[in-house]
């Protein structure tokens, strides 16, 4: 690790261990915590809103059903239903706040903080949340959640990136954004809509395939990574943090961009990634890397100060 490096924080999904994920309780937690960017997910409803979901499908373990959202709605319950099938009135109707593990031993419940009632944001409300906390130097990192193997759940890519676009170009936030996905279309698409926003490549050994790398074969590029990441515009490679290794980084190198794993939960395991060189982490547990981060002097995003009194 060379000294006077800055190693960014990415809380993900908001904070995920701390909070309920993709929700503006959790997103605003985690400003509060301090982070230097802030990820979520989006999707595309029934009625053309933007929503933030982790899942193309109405998940059990963070959604559960609490009425319908008119007498006799005929598709209710709605968890397990596509979320391109439901309109924004009958996503709002989940509560979003309590964590259903399938698993006893969901890590995740041993840390989130539960909070009832608490209801699935539109992309909007959260851009109004953090404009109303002055958090202009917190990046708003905007997963785009679309999977080319499955187009029935998923939203037309270009169409898709104008409306994420469009949104942000409208609250001013382009140029405080990065655009996100594992489908590479979007990234492609992004590069010509908004080409001054930086642009994520995301990867997963489940997604190094030509259907989700916008056609691109990584045999044509001897399995490197980063350079098929730079093919497509990406200006930075976040892949799953067990990819990364020395010679995928002396790729990123070579490809002139940066490298932020996901997801790092670990402080042994982000101190490796941090010797490696990596530029950032995304972690669902930002108050772990900030305790990392003073312990090794690197530089701590400042906490976006509440609006209102915070219990100590």
């Amino acid at each position: 690790m060379v000294p006077g490096v800055h190693v960014e924080i990415h809380g993900h999904r908001g904070a995920r261990g701390l909070r309920p994920e993709n929700t503006l309780p959790g997103l605003l937690h985690a400003l509060e915590v301090g982070v230097d960017a802030l990820e979520f997910d989006l999707a595309l409803t029934a009625d053309r809103r933007l929503v933030l979901t982790h899942d193309l499908t109405v998940s059990p373990v963070t959604s559960a059903d609490t009425r319908p959202a008119h007498h006799g709605d005929p598709v209710f319950p709605y968890v397990g239903s596509p979320v391109n099938s439901l309109t924004l009135a009958q996503l709002r109707t989940l509560d979003c706040g309590v964590r259903f593990p399938r698993h006893p031993d969901d890590p995740f419940t041993l840390t989130q903080v539960a909070l009832p009632a608490t209801r699935m944001p539109t992309f909007g409300a959260v851009l109004g949340l953090v404009a109303a906390y002055d958090a202009d130097d917190v990046r708003l990192h905007v997963e785009l959640k679309s999977d080319p193997t499955r187009p029935e759940l998923t939203a037309d890519p270009a169409e898709f990136t104008a409306m994420v676009v469009d949104e942000l170009d409208r609250h001013d936030r382009l140029g405080g954004a990065a655009i996100l996905s594992f489908d590479w279309r979007i990234l492609s698409a992004a590069v010509t809509m908004a080409p001054g926003t930086p642009r994520f490549a995301l990867v997963e050994r489940a997604t190094m395939d030509s259907a989700w790398l916008d056609g691109i074969e990584l045999a044509d590029f001897g399995g490197d990574l980063a350079a098929a990441a730079a093919s497509v515009g990406a200006t930075t490679l976040s892949p799953e943090h067990a990819l990364v290794e020395e010679r995928l980084m002396a790729g990123a190198e070579q490809a002139g961009i940066p490298v932020v794993p996901w997801t790092v939960n670990d402080p042994a395991r982000a101190a490796q990634l941090i010797d490696l060189g990596v530029a950032g982490v995304v972690t669902d547990y930002p108050d772990r890397m900030r305790r990392l981060w003073t312990d090794r002097g690197l530089a701590v995003p400042e906490p976006v100060r509440p609006l209102r009194p915070v219990a100590v």
